[in-house]
């Protein structure tokens, strides 16, 4: 020891590292604000509808397009989700094993009904399997107006992104081909809190 103190900062140091303190904190404020009007969460207003029939509602916090799996139209020709582009696409995946698809599809029947004539479609695709297709052509040839798509092989609901967790999952896609929001679970698609989604979708687009 040479009886001497330690260096201490000077001032002039100190100055320095709270500027630098408080330029860091600056250029974290822009880059939060330069982030959020560039990569806007254009889904945000959505949440304000998870609520009474859509409490389960959940919204994508990026954007995800719609999966490239080949489903089959009424006549059972291959097609995909793109070919709705322009249009806001309710999409419900159900199966006749399923009790609470069978009892929602009457409200989604209700949902395609009331949107008659505007850019909206309500798209219920079976997941049933090659052998019971028949079975759930003939269920859905009860709820007019919708018509019959099928996935016999069960491929949609892993391509999602995440994939569905069980049936019913019903998502809901802008007309650019983007999820805006799903709900897992079987809910009354035909009621007032439904109704404002799909339109609050609807006129964002």
């Amino acid at each position: 020891m040479n009886g001497q103190s330690e260096a201490k900062p000077g001032p002039s140091l100190f100055r320095w590292i709270l500027w630098g303190v408080a330029a860091f904190g600056v250029a974290a404020v822009v880059y939060i604000i330069v982030q959020a009007s560039t990569n806007p969460d254009a889904n945000r207003g959505l949440r304000a509808f998870a609520k009474g029939e859509m409490a389960a509602l959940q919204t994508p916090s990026e954007p995800r397009p719609a999966p490239v799996t080949t489903i089959y139209d009424p006549q059972g020709e291959p097609i995909r989700l793109s070919a709705f582009r322009g249009e806001v696409v309710v999409l419900n995946l159900w199966a006749t094993w399923c009790p609470p698809c069978v009892a929602e599809m009457p409200t989604l029947a209700a949902l395609a009904a009331h949107y008659d004539g505007q850019p909206v479609r309500v798209l219920a695709v079976s997941i049933d399997r090659p052998e019971d297709v028949d079975r759930a052509r003939a269920f859905i040839g009860q709820h007019a107006p919708l018509d019959f798509y099928s996935d016999p092989n069960m491929k949609l609901a892993f391509d999602l992104v995440p994939p569905a967790p069980g049936m019913p999952t019903t998502v809901i896609y802008g007309a650019d081909g983007v999820e805006r929001a799903r709900l897992s679970g079987g809910a009354d698609w035909s009621g007032a809190d439904a109704k404002a989604l799909v339109d609050h979708v609807l006129g964002a687009e």
